[in-house]
């Protein structure tokens, strides 16, 4: 059932949107480039350059999810809950804990970087500066905590889009369609 307004809008706003699907196709890739460097020798340039690409696309997704968060906060389109009750804490919870991943995640792999001791760029644009030194062993801390919260960063949001297609195509209430590119019919 749609708990939505006639007279509220209907979708998110379009930046909100873009930045919605910005971040998941960013989650997707890094996780993915992540587990495929894995599978290669060390040193071999393919893994150094999947390394380098994550770690700047580490850097946009930084930006993307600070942008999102300030925007969420401050002009954000801010649609009626499609969920009531219990579904509706489950939803909030599972959107909050993901910022929460994320931001964490972000924080952890500048702090996996540093420990290293190697310098790194944004799409070979400008230099990351060295902010703080770590002693070596934090390296392998920072390294696991890093890939733990991928896991479940990437566990919570399969969850997230199998829920989406559950309120698509069991709940038909619309609420996946609240967050797909395209005109509001409002």
């Amino acid at each position: 059932m749609n708990r939505l307004n006639a007279d509220s809008p209907t979708r998110y706003d379009r930046l909100t949107i873009s930045l919605h699907w910005l971040t998941a196709v960013l989650v997707i890739f890094m996780f993915a480039s992540a587990q495929i460097w894995e599978q290669l020798a060390k040193g071999t340039p393919l893994r150094k350059g999947l390394q380098s690409v994550h770690i700047s696309c580490g850097i946009l997704l930084a930006v993307i999810v600070i942008g999102r968060l300030l925007w969420r906060l401050s002009r954000g389109r801010r649609l009626p809950p499609a969920n009531q009750g219990m579904m509706n804490i489950a939803a909030k919870t599972a959107h909050l804990a993901l910022y929460l991943l994320l931001l964490s995640q972000i924080v952890l792999g500048f702090l996996f970087r540093w420990a290293q001791a190697e310098p790194f760029n944004f799409f070979g644009l400008f230099a990351v500066p060295q902010l703080m030194t770590f002693d070596k062993s934090m390296r392998s801390v920072f390294g696991g905590l890093h890939e733990n919260v991928a896991w479940a960063i990437v566990i919570l949001a399969g969850l997230h889009a199998v829920m989406a297609l559950v309120h698509h195509y069991g709940l038909r209430d619309g609420t996946l369609r609240r967050m797909l590119p395209g005109s509001d019919t409002n």
